[in-house]
């Protein structure tokens, strides 16, 4: 388990609603668009989005690729099913093709890697974001601040949107927030499924976040140590966790910076977020 201290979860999801309600409002949108992986973020997202504005002022779009499981479909499903909201299905597989097929001259005797992988977070953004043109809904970006301080992020990509609702909680606290969420409403609004399953952004076949990262108890452990509490490299003493994680995490966060000077505002929670903060 992290070593994050437990926060006021009604409090947080009141002030995540109210940030919600304002700054869409003061920005002159009425409806909101997101897109559903079957993930947790954009679970927690679609839930708070719903409270603040209702269900009729927010939409889903769902962007399978070939390397989507089924799950991502199935559970998205269920989850707008559950909060009685609008979902569109928008398959990229196409668009993926057109992107490879016009790359492929200039890319020739080159091995795939992360290159494929934000192509596909980014067609995504645009699919996003042309929603967000045409119907004039305010996009909103998913990505939680494990990822954001990791630089487990596609610029461009996921990163797009007007605003970052969750971008100021950790990852294990999103799945916190969202199990109050589901006791609060005395049902599992948010599937059991999406709770269960390993965190993928589900870019190449098999992908875990894992791969990428270490466990997420023990990388929010180490920086809410770094972020929270300002210690330093020397002073983290985790129990459990290598000098050699630590510095792993802190490599990553220097490495990220330059993202976290291009994302969408976000609603602070604590007292020390990343980027653009919408005051509340």
């Amino acid at each position: 388990m992290s070593s994050i201290p437990a926060k006021d979860w009604k409090s947080v999801w009141e002030l995540l609603a109210s940030g919600i309600r304002e700054h869409v409002r003061q920005n002159g949108f009425t409806d909101v668009v997101l897109g559903l992986s079957g993930g947790m973020d954009s679970a927690l997202v679609a839930a708070l989005a719903v409270d603040a504005l209702g269900k009729e002022h927010v939409h889903g779009v769902m962007m399978p690729s070939p390397w989507s499981s089924e799950g991502s479909i199935t559970d998205s499903e269920a989850l707008a099913a559950n909060l009685r909201m609008e979902t569109f299905t928008v398959p990229i597989s196409p668009m993926m093709e057109a992107f490879e097929k016009a790359l492929a001259p200039a890319f020739a005797g080159k091995e795939r890697d992360v290159t494929e992988e934000n192509i596909q977070s980014r067609i995504r953004g645009v699919v996003l974001m042309s929603f967000s043109n045409k119907y004039h809904w305010m996009l909103f970006a998913t990505g939680n601040k494990s990822e954001l301080a990791a630089g487990y992020c596609t610029m461009y990509g996921d990163t797009c949107g007007g605003l970052a609702p969750i971008a100021d909680l950790y990852k294990t606290e999103v799945y916190q927030l969202a199990q109050w969420f589901n006791e609060r409403e005395g049902m599992c609004v948010i599937p059991q499924n999406i709770f269960d399953k390993a965190p993928s952004a589900e870019l190449r076949p098999g992908q875990k976040d894992q791969d990428s990262l270490p466990a997420y108890d023990v990388l929010d452990s180490i920086l809410h140590a770094l972020i929270e509490e300002s210690k330093q490299i020397g002073d983290i003493d985790l129990p459990g966790i290598t000098p050699e994680e630590v510095d792993r995490v802190r490599d990553l966060m220097c490495k990220s910076a330059f993202k976290r000077l291009q994302t969408p505002p976000l609603l602070p929670v604590g007292e020390h977020a990343f980027g653009v903060h919408v005051h509340m």
